[in-house]
This record gives structure tokens, sequence and C-alpha cells, in this order.
């Protein structure tokens, strides 16, 4: 599905994917890194771009190689980085990121939105009502619910929820401690995939609502959740 932020023609997608590529791999430590991007996500990004950048070749040359086939290809990678944009929720996630910079939004096509806050605003009081259910394996689902409510539902102020968790035997002392991985889910309910390896090692978390086109309006994170994974 197209995504506002990305480029749908040609030209201009372009240019946004190898500057987008140049940039995470970019910085020490890399900005993919800081902006929790997977090095499989990475991958995956690298792989379009690469099978792209001859394409678009032959696609510059209108008169002798731009044909019908050619720009047909383009457009399936296109389609094919909005997929993967989609399912993985790259630029939301680089949009939550508690590391994100004015430079990252820019170089994403992510509007903060941060210029057009009303005064009147103000930041999400309420909290998330957390439950876990163990399924084996190291997985684990999460419900988010609000304070109260009987079902597990994304709260009107926020469009996702924001979590912070790690897996080990030492709990971390706040949701800014170093070392937790961050992330997003668009679902009230979602599955975390932590490994069989994990078995016997507790989860620790925080969540807390989040508003990706409103990040300064992001709720209270909840006390320390933890569970041993199974």
């Amino acid at each position: 599905m197209p995504n506002s932020r990305v480029p749908q023609a040609i030209v201009d997608f372009n240019l946004y994917v190898n500057n987008a590529l140049d940039y995470l791999n970019a910085g020490t430590p890399k900005n993919s890194e800081r902006l929790t991007i997977t090095d499989d996500e990475l991958t995956l990004l690298t792989g379009i771009v690469t099978r792209w950048n001859p394409l678009y070749v032959l696609y510059s040359d209108k008169e002798k190689t731009r044909t019908t086939v050619v720009i047909a290809q383009l457009q399936d990678l296109i389609t094919e980085f909005n997929d993967l944009n989609q399912s993985k929720h790259l630029l939301n996630r680089i949009a939550a990121s508690a590391n994100v910079t004015v430079v990252d939004l820019k170089t994403f096509n992510i509007k903060s939105g941060s210029t057009k806050r009303s005064v009147a605003v103000q930041p999400i009081q309420v909290g998330v009502d957390v439950s876990i259910q163990l399924l084996g394996g190291g997985s684990v689902t999460i419900k988010c619910r609000e304070d109260g409510s009987s079902s597990a539902s994304i709260i009107d102020e926020a469009d996702c929820v924001q979590y912070a968790y790690m897996v080990g035997k030492t709990p971390p002392e706040s949701a800014d401690a170093v070392g937790l991985n961050r992330n997003i889910s668009t679902r009230a309910t979602f599955t975390l995939s932590l490994g069989s390896g994990v078995s016997a090692q507790s989860l620790y978390i925080y969540l807390r609502w989040y508003n990706t086109k409103h990040p300064e309006l992001a709720g209270p994170w909840t006390r320390l959740v933890s569970t041993v994974i199974v």
C-alpha cells in the first residue's frame, strides 16, 4: 500500500530510496542501528535498491532502453518497497524512535507535526493496561487496552502502542535504559517472537500509547511488566 511519505513517481522514488539506503548505512554506529532497523530489514532494502539501480539506468535513456517492461519492473519494485514498509512499519518505527532527529525526519519525508501543534493539545494522559499470554517456543502475545476497558483497542488519541523491551535476567531501571529494543505496534494485540533459545529467561517490557504524527504527545510509560518466557 502506498505511503504518503514515499514518492510513487519513478524519478522521485529513485532519489528517495537511494538516499534512504545510503543514510541508513552511514554513521558510527550506523543510523540503521540507532533507528532500530534490523540487519535483516536492511538486507531486504539493499536487495530492492540493488535491483532498482540498473533498471533505472535503462529507464533514464528514453530513446534507446526505456521500455514498458522496464517501467513495469520499476513499478513492481516501488510496490515491493511499499509492502516492506507496511509489513515492517519501517517509517512509523523511525518516527517513533527515541533517537530520531530532525535530519532523520527530513531524510525519510516524515512530518513531525510539531510546528502545527495547538497550545490546547495536551499529552496523552491515560496509561496502557497490559496482559500477556505465553504461547511457548519463546513467543508471547501482548494485549493492550485503556485502563478500565474490557477489550483490547488503540485509544483515539494514539495510532499505535510503543514498547521498549529486553530479554535477560536483570530488569532495566527505566524505559530509557540502554539496551532496550524499541518498536511500535499499530494493533492493540500483537505477538513478540523472541526465539526458543530464550526459554527460562525473563521478558521485561514497558508500553505507552503513541501518536507517530505527534510524538511529543506520547502517553506515560507503564510500570515495568515482566514474565518468564516458556
